[in-house]
């Protein structure tokens, strides 16, 4: 078994990629649960997440090509105006971790639904060329998702999961709706 094959096989690969696949999933299919689960489950899938890809074998792309892009424009901006949507009032929150906050005189707002559109972007992508089956394109694919991990959207992974148990768990005054008790008579979009 070569190098590229001991990698993709691996189990903390193979955990990633099936982590990585429900996260994917669960965020296609996010429309179709009330805020307060989705706030719920989203914060259990991130961690695991974060721990699968921080677990994977130290690799390197060996192909010539950059992995296929596979998630479109139109793809990005359905999945961030669907969470923008359901995440409503609590999508904004203050960065303090990006490099133009030393030089901002006003507080950064970020945006939850931007954040995890930009990880289901990278993730997804990940997972469509994993599926393809070629082992070098799986090899390069998984790199890639780890420097990218590693490079950007770790960062706005964990910094997401602040604003995200903020929502759940703190209400900042008496308007706020508790997302840690389940409202069965919320619209679901």
């Amino acid at each position: 078994m070569d190098n590229s094959s001991d990698v993709v096989f691996s189990q903390n690969s193979i955990e990633f990629v099936t982590v990585a696949a429900e996260f994917c999933a669960f965020i296609e299919r996010a429309k179709d649960c009330s805020k307060a689960d989705f706030v719920d489950k989203i914060l259990k899938i991130l961690p695991l997440l974060y721990v699968k890809v921080s677990l994977l074998p130290p690799c390197e792309p060996i192909g010539l090509d950059e992995p296929e892009v596979l998630v479109t424009e139109d793809d990005y901006e359905y999945i961030r105006r669907m969470i923008r949507q359901k995440m409503g009032a609590h999508d904004d929150y203050l960065e303090v971790f990006v490099p133009d906050m030393i030089y901002s005189e006003e507080p950064l707002t970020k945006n939850i639904s931007e954040d995890l559109a930009d990880i289901y972007q990278d993730v997804k992508d990940f997972i469509g060329v994993f599926r393809m089956g070629n082992q070098v394109t799986m090899h390069d694919a998984l790199a890639r998702c780890k420097e990218h991990f590693e490079e950007y959207w770790g960062q706005r992974l964990v910094n997401t999961m602040r604003a995200l148990h903020d929502a759940k768990y703190n209400h900042h005054d008496a308007d706020d709706e508790p997302l840690n008790k389940t409202d069965e008579n919320e619209e679901i979009l």
